[in-house]
């Protein structure tokens, strides 16, 4: 059944070969919406992991967080007595506080300000799991240091050249003067374009408003072979109701959840989707209508030959599919060429996967299809009648 499917072929290239001009006007509209796609999903990806970079610099098997967690980046605090409580649960090995802040960086060349996250905690703790956090977190025992994320925004000045040419780079944040006692890398994202860390004891200097007693991130280490489900539940009874417990996954999900339906950026990344795949649907049946039309006596000699419509259908449904190859080819190579020019440009995590690859190539096959199979109604019109 499959090969006499494809016996069809040449006649489908043939059909596509004929008017060259019409053949590429179709390519560039397939390609066109691909790369509208492939743009929307790159950008929502970015979205999301850029968003959750900092969950995943996190030395945690459980999560302690205000009940009214929304977001990392507007996080509220809770009274730092909940991370002593949940030391003395069974299972839990040690507990860790992590503070958040939006604070206010110059650039040291510019003496411009600009907003960055800072993120504190106990130098003396395993608040974090990247070895190159790690191996200069001593540093922060330092008064006034901070651990600069080397992947900000220029904006922020040359910290991480500065640094690796003079060792030592001054500057102030949040109106305090502040040194830069190590570089780290976990990038910008569409809430933040630049990170540091530094201590708990640093952090409440730079923000002298936040009471001493309360903490934004309680990470909760299990002892080995716990069953984690149970201690989270154990944890999430046994504590006042006013904090709740997440997973490591769990936290990371809940940060997707709400980039991606509480706030208009994920809808418009969605919708984008969409409305490409729409445009491209669009596109396709266009010239599949025409090259219909424009064959129409053809497809009737053919059915006056004795040719069902259902050898005229696959035919079309051939056309559909090499047309869906020949525009995903162009679309996927500019696509890369957008990546890279974006990622350059913002240092967002913007790349190609190979499970996006394959998943816009699918829908490329079906907006192809879907166009064929509306175009068929024409091509069922055509009388044999009607050429004699």
């Amino acid at each position: 059944m499959l090969r006499h499917f494809f016996r069809k072929t040449p006649i489908a290239w043939r059909q596509l070969m004929k008017d060259k001009t019409r053949l590429g006007i179709a390519v560039a509209g397939i390609a066109f919406a691909n790369i509208l796609i492939f743009a929307q999903m790159g950008f929502e990806a970015s979205l999301f992991n850029s968003s959750t970079a900092p969950h995943r610099t996190l030395n945690a098997d459980l999560v302690i967080v205000n009940r009214h967690f929304e977001s990392l980046y507007s996080v509220k605090p809770f009274s730092r007595r909940r991370l002593h409580q949940a030391l003395g649960f069974e299972g839990v090995k040690s507990v860790s506080p992590l503070y958040i802040g939006l604070g206010s960086w110059k650039n040291p060349q510019t003496l411009r300000t600009q907003t960055i996250l800072v993120l504190a905690t106990d130098p003396r703790t395993q608040a974090f799991k990247f070895s190159q956090i790690n191996q200069n977190i001593s540093q922060l025992q330092k008064p006034n240091t901070v651990l600069f994320d080397q992947t900000s925004l220029p904006s922020f000045g040359p910290i991480a050249t500065l640094f690796q040419q003079k060792s030592i780079v001054e500057t102030e944040l949040n109106g305090i003067k502040i040194r830069v006692g190590g570089l780290f890398s976990l990038g910008t994202s569409f809430a933040a374009y630049g990170n540091v860390i530094t201590s708990d004891t640093t952090f409440l200097r730079l923000f002298p408003d936040a009471p001493i007693s309360n903490i934004q991130i309680g990470l909760v280490q299990l002892n080995n072979n716990v069953d984690i489900k149970q201690v989270s539940k154990n944890l999430e009874t046994g504590l006042p109701n006013d904090v709740m417990v997440f997973s490591a996954s769990a936290f990371q999900d809940a940060e997707r959840a709400y980039w991606g339906e509480a706030t208009p950026i994920g809808f418009i990344f969605g919708l984008g989707v969409i409305v490409s795949f729409i445009v491209g649907i669009m596109v396709v049946y266009q010239i599949m209508y025409s090259d219909i039309a424009d064959h129409l006596p053809q497809y009737a000699t053919l059915k006056a030959m004795g040719y069902r419509d259902r050898y005229l259908i696959g035919v079309l449904v051939q056309e559909s599919l090499l047309l869906a190859v020949f525009g995903y080819i162009p679309g996927f190579s500019m696509s890369l060429i957008i990546y890279q020019v974006a990622a350059n440009a913002t240092m967002l995590p913007i790349f190609m996967t190979p499970q996006r690859s394959i998943a816009v190539f699918l829908l490329t096959v079906i907006m192809c299809l879907i166009s064929g199979g509306t175009a068929i109604k024409k091509l069922q019109s055509a009388d044999p009648a009607d050429i004699f």
